[in-house]
């Protein structure tokens, strides 16, 4: 009985060995190991042998990157306003031992440095520097607090300003200060919105004037090219009017000439005509009378003795002269159908339709009358109307007309 209770003190006594002398440290933790209250060394995750009751562990110390979120700090800044800034400090612990033996709590350590830190640097700026420069006091306050905490065995990754709260009348007035940003940009907005409109307005009212004036000076233009083509139309076909009725009053005196010529007419037939025109002269309302000359057989006999020949009887006989082939041919009655032909020239119905064409076509559309490419225009863009070869092309006229009546020369079928 007394050997049994020695067994299980024994084993009693060597569990409580064996459980002070393995330690299970986590993964993400270091432990600092004193041995007999000196510091040995720092032990990782996994297990750890120690003297029983010589060594012991004096702190586990997390080794992974830790946030902390300190509490709001007041700061003045260079315009003497007070200002509210909670900073966020992102830190890492790569040396245990200089955690535990260089600083008492590195967690204030870490508070009141980076407060008097960001006092001074927040102290050399304005309210509105200090709103709109986070990314300098980050920089700034990372760089002091990494010198700082070096020698703790901290490393220091990032620094940020959490929230920056001005008093509640600076706030209010900075509200005003925006919303009266806010109204003064859009009423620029609205008065460059309506400065646009009107430019854009009266571009377009310029646009639409040119466009008109330039509608109406080509429509001038057609219209002019139009009469001055019509006028000289008028004056080739007055031309050739008169030059067919001059022509037609020579053919038919010709042709009363060649017929008398023909016929062989004597004296004495031109005085009965003379004397059966004598009644129809008188027979004039305004005629109340008329006398007959007494020379007129004197003339007649003048006239014969001119143109007669005395026979041996002393009496004058008249005798008609040889009529040649020319002159019977004139006296034939021919062929007028042609004479009286009012078909259109065919080049005069071209510059017609061409005339049409240029009249009928848009402003911005091609001249369908000129070639598509290496043609000149005129200093208005509008190309003028081309006349036919044959026809005029100034105010004067060209005797070359391809209808037969206009040639002198030319005797009609």
């Amino acid at each position: 009985m007394g050997g049994l209770v020695t067994f299980a003190v024994i084993l009693i006594l060597f569990i409580a060995l064996l459980t002070a002398s393995i330690k299970l440290i986590p993964q993400g933790e270091a432990a600092v190991i004193e041995r007999l209250g000196r510091y040995t060394r720092t032990a990782s995750g996994g297990l750890t042998f120690l003297v029983p009751y010589i060594d012991r562990i004096r702190a586990r110390v997390d080794t992974r990157e830790r946030v902390v979120s300190f509490p709001p700090q007041a700061v003045i800044t260079q315009d003497n306003l007070t200002v509210a800034i909670d900073t966020v400090v992102t830190f890492q612990i790569n040396e245990p031992a200089k955690a535990i033996y260089g600083v008492d709590n590195y967690l204030v350590g870490v508070e009141q440095i980076s407060t008097a830190t960001l006092r001074d640097v927040v102290g050399g700026m304005t309210l509105e520097e200090t709103l709109t420069s986070r990314e300098t006091i980050n920089r700034r306050l990372r760089g002091e607090l990494d010198a700082a905490t070096a020698k703790w065995g901290l490393r220091i990754s990032r620094v940020e300003l959490k929230a920056i709260d001005p008093p509640p009348s600076i706030q209010q007035s900075m509200e005003m200060q925006m919303k009266a940003d806010r109204e003064k940009r859009a009423m620029i907005l609205t008065a460059e919105g309506k400065r646009e409109s009107d430019i854009k307005t009266a571009e377009g009212e310029k646009q639409a004037r040119i466009l008109s004036a330039e509608g109406e000076k080509h429509a001038a233009i057609l219209a002019a090219e139009a009469e001055r083509q019509a006028m000289m139309l008028r004056a080739e076909g007055e031309r050739a009017a008169k030059y067919l009725a001059a022509q037609g009053e020579a053919r038919a005196i010709q042709k009363v000439n060649a017929a008398i010529k023909s016929s062989g007419v004597t004296p004495e037939l031109l005085a009965y005509q003379y004397l059966d025109q004598l009644p129809k002269i008188a027979n004039n309302e305004a005629a109340t009378m008329w006398m007959i000359p007494s020379q007129f057989g004197d003339s007649l006999q003048q006239f014969a003795k001119a143109f007669a020949n005395k026979d041996d009887d002393g009496v004058f006989r008249y005798e008609a002269a040889q009529v040649d082939e020319r002159d019977l041919e004139m006296a034939d009655e021919g062929n007028p159908e042609r004479w009286f032909d009012t078909s259109t020239d065919p080049e005069l119905a071209k510059a017609l339709a061409e005339a049409r064409a240029v009249a009928n076509k848009h402003v911005d559309d091609p001249d369908p009358t000129q070639p598509t490419a290496g043609t000149a225009s005129s200093d208005s863009g509008l190309r003028e109307i081309s006349a036919p070869a044959n026809k005029p092309t100034d105010f004067g006229f060209n005797d070359q007309v391809s209808n037969p009546l206009n040639q002198p020369d030319q005797q009609p079928e």
